[in-house]
């Protein structure tokens, strides 16, 4: 189920900027999304994740792969540091994200 979420980059700048994605799939290692915004690979983001229960998870994501498709980017993340509670959160997520497409 597609969300949207805002992402910062963290370290080297004093000035943050929020960058809106929309979210492909989510799993207990990381996050697939889509941003018309141009990110760096290796870099780390803060970011904001709403899931199913209404709850907004704080969340680090370093960027581990890049790929353009026409006029934006296609992401993949690691979620670094996440507490276990909130990685366990993300997998009922994702079950029942595969149980509604079935």
């Amino acid at each position: 189920m597609p969300s949207n979420l805002t992402i910062r980059k963290l370290g080297g700048s004093t000035h943050n900027v929020d960058i809106p994605i929309r979210i492909l799939d989510v799993s207990k290692t990381g996050i697939g999304f889509v941003s018309s915004e141009a990110l760096q690979i290796g870099e780390v983001y803060e970011s904001f994740m709403p899931i199913w229960t209404k709850e907004v998870l704080h969340a680090f994501l370093q960027i581990v792969r890049i790929e353009l498709t026409g006029d934006a980017y296609t992401y993949g993340a690691l979620f670094i540091g996440m507490p276990e509670v909130d990685l366990s959160r993300i997998e009922v997520y994702q079950t029942v994200n595969d149980a509604e497409k079935q």
